[in-house]
């Protein structure tokens, strides 16, 4: 038999769904990558809702293991004790922040909407002055523009019953994965090839402590300006000092966009008792974030994180706009978790090319 013949006895016996050119096997396989690429990035838009409360979820249970292993340095005692004490104090601080200062607040809270407008009133009325001619509605009608495109952070901060299930769900299954996360390490490991396996417990421990290390920073800087805020301002008797402080520390863990929003709020309260104290608080918020974000957090996290602020930024914008005030807070961790698995990433590829150069 010629091999024409057996090329076409094997074309006849073969299935008529079979490609047999090399080149279109080729072609129909990265056909059916680029397929299943565009079916897993519409699955994981339709889900991201609940993949980003996963991932809070994440983030807070990292908070959690983090004060577990900071109170472990002072008590030798079983890691779920440590835990208990960690849930308990800031249950306990929840407590004390509604019965003590929860009606002070939600009576400043009350006279804050007020006293912005009449301050962009004031500021209309001085640029008129000063022959710029620009209408108290189009004012608010930026303000409000910007505060919706960088995730509705006003609203968020005095609506969060609308995100109350999310809340819940976020520290409930926050506590699960701090009680026991190897368990879900393991179950996800499970999942995978077994020679990578180790690979995936060393970067899930290297993502553990690079978060502990940012959100240890966002902590400690939200303490900090909170509390050096409302101090300072009551010192020089500003009006809703305790609201200020408590504003500026809570934005303290959105960076960047948190730290303008409270700026903003606490210069146009300041005004309203005169230009000097204006001018205070103006100095009071420039002090306060240079000691965050020159002192503080460069010391604790960005050493370690080492974060480009116009990436974070970006990221802050992008994910707000689309997720709302859940995206944009957790944006900076997301952030650096890519960055540590794209730099591992890129330190197995380099060592893969050395072991290959090498042999």
């Amino acid at each position: 038999m010629s091999d024409n013949d057996e090329a076409s006895a094997e074309s006849i016996g073969s299935s008529p769904a079979q490609l047999s050119d090399p080149r279109l096997r080729f072609e129909a396989r990265r056909a059916l990558v680029w397929t299943a690429m565009v079916g897993l990035v519409a699955l994981a838009v339709y889900l991201v809702q609940p993949l980003l409360v996963i991932f809070g979820a994440m983030v807070f249970a990292c908070m959690i293991d983090g004060g577990a292993r900071l109170l472990g340095r002072v008590l030798p005692i079983a890691r779920g004790w440590r835990i208990a004490i960690v849930l308990t104090g800031a249950a306990a601080f929840l407590a004390w922040l509604i019965q003590f200062a929860g009606y002070q607040i939600a009576e400043q809270a009350a006279q804050l909407p007020a006293l912005v407008d009449s301050q962009l009133s004031l500021a209309n009325t001085w640029l008129q002055g000063m022959g710029v001619h620009i209408r108290i509605d189009d004012i608010k009608g930026l303000a409000q523009q910007l505060f919706s495109g960088v995730g509705s952070v006003t609203r968020a901060l005095g609506g969060l019953i609308g995100g109350f299930a999310n809340l819940v769900l976020i520290v409930v299954l926050g506590i699960y994965i701090a009680l026991e996360p190897h368990i879900y390490q393991r179950g996800i490991a499970w999942m995978i090839a077994e020679d990578r396996r180790e690979d995936l417990a060393e970067m899930a421990d290297e993502m553990a402590y690079t978060l502990r290390r940012l959100l240890s920073g966002r902590l400690l800087g939200m303490v900090v300006e909170g509390v050096f805020t409302w101090a300072l301002l009551a010192l020089y008797g500003v009006p809703m000092a305790a609201l200020l402080g408590l504003l500026t520390g809570l934005l303290a863990f959105i960076p960047n966009i948190g730290a303008i929003v409270s700026g903003l709020l606490m210069v146009l309260v300041g005004f309203s008792g005169g230009t000097e104290m204006g001018l205070y608080t103006l100095g009071v918020y420039f002090a306060v974030q240079t000691i965050d974000g020159y002192i503080l957090v460069p010391m604790i996290a960005r050493k370690t994180v080492d974060l480009a602020p116009a990436l974070v930024l970006a990221a802050q914008l992008i994910l707000g706009v689309l997720f709302g005030i859940i995206g944009l807070t957790l944006a900076d961790p997301l952030v650096a978790m890519a960055k540590v698995a794209l730099q591992r990433r890129s330190r197995r590829i380099d060592q893969q090319q050395e072991s290959v150069s090498t042999n």
